[in-house]
């Protein structure tokens, strides 16, 4: 695992990077973390079998958790954050300098949290990169459990983001506090503006999807009709996964339940890749002119 920096349009962008050493990569896996988190959250430290840029590379795949505009290398440059549709521009640059820069196999999977949930469906509807071959969501629904207003006031927000304490290692607050960062206005003041802008955004994702909720989800609704309407919007994504995970906070990739997500979303992958081969053959070689 390295630290990177990668231009994307008018921002540089700072982030992780682990990759497979004896072998071409399967896929990229572009990780985009949440709010007041940063690119670390994919990497954590309290326990080995926390971190998905570690197991992701020695299962085969080029794994890169970029700090969202705002965040780590960007964020002296845009103190008061971007917008969602302006991060999700700079995110889609990002992501081509990365194909350009390595190898990303059969594909690119974008896999976001909370925020980065949102950058991740917003991306594939507006900017799909090329070779975009799914997306995996966790701790994002369509409907907040709680007022708008808690995000920008930060009351009862430790709670929220992590549930009950018995979830995570210990050390896991000792360790995390490089993690954490703190959320930029502009960003701040997005998030009552998702579950209308949802609406627009959702049925225009083309790619399979699949949404992990955490047994202890506290941040968004998430019973069985929120979920239904979540899976309703994405009318246009050929195929839609639903897992719900037991054991785990809001903050699925610090906790013990970290392992079990992060294998079930690298076996979803594989899943896409496979899909993605089939639909290839069937397509069959693309015919000469001439003929």
């Amino acid at each position: 695992m390295r630290r990177i920096t990668v231009p994307a349009g008018t921002v540089t962008l700072s982030g992780l990077q682990s990759e497979p050493s004896h072998s071409p990569p399967r896929a990229l896996i572009v990780a985009l973390h949440g709010g007041g988190m940063s690119a670390g959250y994919f990497d954590g430290q309290a326990h080995p079998d926390l971190s998905l840029l570690s197991l992701g590379a020695h299962l085969g795949y080029r794994v890169v958790a970029l700090d969202r505009p705002g965040y780590g290398g960007s964020a002296a440059q845009l103190p008061h954050g971007r917008p969602l549709a302006e991060q999700a521009a700079d995110v889609a640059a990002a992501v081509r300098q990365l194909a350009c820069e390595g190898a990303v196999g059969g594909g690119v999977l974008l896999l976001g949290h909370s925020f980065g949930g949102k950058l991740a469906l917003l991306l594939a509807a507006e900017q799909a990169p090329e070779g975009l071959l799914g997306l995996d969501v966790s701790g994002c629904g369509t409907r907040l459990a709680v007022p708008p207003e808690q995000v920008r006031q930060g009351g009862g927000v430790r709670r929220l983001n992590w549930g009950p304490l018995s979830l995570y290692p210990s050390g896991t607050f000792q360790a995390s506090a490089a993690v954490v960062a703190p959320m930029p206005q502009r960003e701040a003041d997005s998030v009552g503006g998702w579950e209308r802008l949802s609406t627009q955004v959702l049925p225009r994702v083309r790619v399979p999807v699949r949404l992990t909720f955490a047994e202890h989800e506290a941040w968004w609704r998430h019973g069985d009709e929120d979920v239904a309407e979540v899976v309703g919007r994405l009318s246009g994504a050929p195929r839609v996964v639903v897992d719900r995970l037991p054991g785990a906070g809001h903050n699925i990739s610090l906790g013990w339940a970290a392992r079990t997500y992060h294998l079930r979303a690298l076996a979803f992958v594989e899943e896409c890749l496979r899909v993605s081969d089939r639909t290839a053959v069937l397509r069959g070689p693309v015919p000469d002119a001439g003929t």
